[in-house]
């Protein structure tokens, strides 16, 4: 498996320091899993950031304060230890998609299927599946928010280049593209997507009210 396309610095850096939302770092540990040169970079981050924590002056803290903190985290644990594990690269690909369970596979237009996939929403970012038939072309189209797409299985083309598996391609409502399935083979992808998309043409906005992620 060769992957041309990776996260950028920046997402790297956000989840090497936890703060990216949980879709977001869902699919960013899934590329992870995959690829030895961000499992590298990732190293590297995570290194970079301890030296900075270390060299951190230190500050008089408020006794008061520090019980209600650590109280606080007490409390928090539970619910933040699940969210950390799954922000670590698993071993392989199963291992991450097996931290979550997921809906049915659901039409969403010709030769496209989605699967929800249960995880909390953070800024209105969402976590998905996506299925396209070899060949298939996707309708053009451009996003309100960000998007991350992950190929699991297959591969497809537009604009911006080609994508197969283990590449990442990172999105904004700066790009517009069109999506090509390459032949022979099912594409499955999975997704972070903050906002909507929004379908061009008249036969877009024709499926517009069917597309629903």
């Amino acid at each position: 498996m060769s992957i041309s396309h990776h996260p950028s610095d920046l997402l790297l850096a956000e989840f090497a320091a936890n703060a990216m939302d949980e879709a977001n770092a869902f699919v960013v540990a899934a590329h992870i899993a995959m690829c030895p040169q961000c499992r590298r970079a990732l190293m590297q981050f995570e290194c970079l950031g301890g030296a900075l924590l270390e060299e951190t002056p230190a500050a008089e803290f408020d006794p008061a304060r520090r019980a209600r903190a650590l109280a606080a985290i007490d409390a928090e644990l539970p619910m933040i230890a699940p969210a950390r594990a799954r922000r670590r690269p698993p071993v392989g690909v199963d291992g991450i998609l097996d931290l979550y369970s997921a809906g049915r596979w659901r039409w969403t237009g010709p030769g496209i299927y989605w699967r929800p996939i249960d995880l909390p929403r953070e800024n209105g970012t969402r976590a998905f599946m996506l299925k396209a038939e070899p060949g298939t072309q996707l309708f053009n189209h451009h996003h309100t928010g960000t998007e991350l797409t992950l190929v699991l299985k297959g591969a497809f083309s537009h604009e911006l280049g080609h994508f197969g598996v283990g590449d990442i391609e990172e999105a904004d409502s700066g790009v517009a593209h069109t999506p090509v399935v390459d032949d022979g083979l099912e594409c499955i992808c999975l997704v972070a997507m903050q906002g909507d998309i929004r379908l061009e043409g008249w036969l877009g906005r024709l499926m517009q009210p069917f597309v629903r992620f």
